[in-house]
């Protein structure tokens, strides 16, 4: 069995794809009433509607009963991630944890990895990430993931729980490499989706996502990542989907401010909080994210979209 925790699109969608090849999935939410809803329509109306659930998924409000050994797969927002970690330290030790989410937490800077390793220290800790949308994925449509663990062993057994016949699993080691690309690709994400929703043209999207991956390897490599890593699906692969496609959240807000318009509120854009980590982080660290300054001072109304693009242009010319 298969405990995934957070019943948001991401995590419902990989129940889905579970189930289809046989393993019976425990899908837990915090909200009783969600639950309830679950159980009694067998889709999740809310966050991923007109997909059903097989009668191999068991939506459940509390963890109970948990194998030993048993995987759960940490489906839930990366800024709710250290707080649902703490009030279920108790079920979750000892055990594969692989966090399902991407960026960095506000307060500690950490990244999903770092976190299970700070609040559950027995726990074996991975992260699943790469170029995917939920729909996608829910639907049976092929798509691929890393898994990156650094126990090996671990990190082999996961990749055949893991992987579907429509999802297809990479394995590495470089638990940094992908927790940094999945979380730093979100907030290039918003800056093209501002410089589209600015109509400052597909030009200049090519050229941010690509001076913006070298801003992702600065810091990843820094850290201590393995550039292979930043060039695969977690780096590379999840940058070029996010930033091209309005599936993506992060790309759809930064739609949203290169446009003046509202965001809704209730959806859940990982890049805003992980622009403001990453810029502590850089500062700290004396490197050099203009992107990521940027997008930081967008958010903050620091600076508008005109003068943001006057900063990013009016930087000294230098080799690439």
């Amino acid at each position: 069995m298969i405990t995934i925790m957070g019943a948001g699109a991401f995590g419902t969608a990989l129940a889905v794809s579970l189930a289809r090849k046989g393993t019976t999935v425990r899908l837990w939410a915090h909200d009783p009433a969600h639950v309830a809803e679950l159980r009694k329509t067998r889709q999740n109306t809310r966050r991923l509607p007109d997909i059903p659930l097989s009668e191999t998924i068991d939506p459940v409000n509390a963890l109970s009963d948990l194998a030993a050994g048993d995987p759960v797969l940490l489906a839930v927002p990366m800024q709710t991630l250290r707080k649902v970690l703490a009030a279920e330290q108790t079920q979750l030790q000892h055990r594969p944890l692989v966090a399902c989410c991407k960026g960095m937490d506000l307060i500690t800077h950490l990244g999903p990895v770092q976190t299970i390793q700070a609040q559950i220290p027995s726990a074996t800790a991975a992260v699943l990430t790469g170029p995917s949308f939920a729909e996608d994925i829910a639907r049976g449509l092929p798509t691929a993931l890393t898994l990156a663990c650094a126990d090996k062993a671990a990190g082999q057994h996961l990749q055949q729980a893991l992987t579907t016949p429509n999802l297809r699993i990479y394995r590495t080691t470089d638990t940094t490499g992908a927790e940094l690309g999945g979380a730093l690709k979100n907030v290039i994400a918003i800056a093209c989706g501002v410089v589209i929703g600015a109509n400052l043209g597909n030009s200049a999207r090519a050229a941010l996502m690509t001076r913006g991956y070298a801003e992702m390897q600065r810091m990843a490599l820094a850290l201590g990542a393995r550039a292979d890593t930043m060039a695969g699906l977690s780096g590379f692969g999840d940058l070029a989907l996010t930033c091209t496609s309005q599936q993506s959240r992060n790309f759809r807000f930064g739609l949203s401010l290169g446009r003046g318009e509202a965001f809704d509120r209730s959806i859940t854009v990982e890049g805003a909080a992980t622009a403001h980590a990453a810029q502590d982080r850089a500062v700290d660290l004396g490197i050099d994210m203009p992107i990521t300054a940027a997008v930081t001072a967008l958010l903050d109304q620091k600076l508008d979209v005109r003068q943001a693009m006057e900063m990013l242009l009016s930087r000294p010319l230098k080799e690439e």
